[in-house]
């Protein structure tokens, strides 16, 4: 299974790179994964919202343009599913039995996901309705990947 993680912006704090960097090598036992970082928009604070969707549809360009046709996306939404860890590795396991052995795991920028990509995602994941800075997501997100892979092989960690 090839796994994608990508994300909007430059990962600059050392103890998340260190966490992420961690989680990723413990994952590349049980699949091949790839980190990808696409370039934020700049763009001041005081945005119109015809400034903020113009900045979203750029970072979203730059997403799509990472993924394959043959990519099953999940994005990272506030308004997505919630699920347990256990329903997640399900899924991840539903999609390898069904053949979908690439997924890509999309994390959108402060603004969010431009309604491009958004549309062309197969399932909207949400952690918390809570709001979270993306880089802290991303360690999130590669930690419960793992998790995952531990809790579909029956591998003890999970508990």
């Amino acid at each position: 299974m090839k796994i994608q993680i990508i994300t909007v912006g430059k990962l600059k704090e050392k103890y998340l790179k260190q966490g992420i960097a961690e989680y990723t090598k413990r994952l590349s036992a049980y699949c091949n994964i790839e980190e990808i970082e696409v370039p934020d928009e700049k763009a001041p604070e005081n945005l119109s919202e015809a400034d903020m969707q113009i900045v979203k549809q750029k970072e979203g360009e730059r997403i799509l343009s990472k993924i394959g046709a043959d990519t099953h996306i999940i994005t990272l939404e506030i308004n997505g599913k919630q699920l347990t860890s256990e329903q997640l590795a399900k899924e991840i396991d539903k999609l390898a039995t069904y053949g979908k052995s690439k997924i890509a795991f999309v994390i959108g920028g402060s603004l969010g996901l431009s309604d491009e990509v958004l549309k062309r995602s197969d399932f909207g994941l949400s952690f918390s309705k809570m709001t979270f800075p993306h880089q802290l997501m991303k360690l999130v997100l590669v930690e419960q990947v793992y998790r995952s892979f531990r809790i579909n092989r029956n591998e003890p960690y999970h508990k």
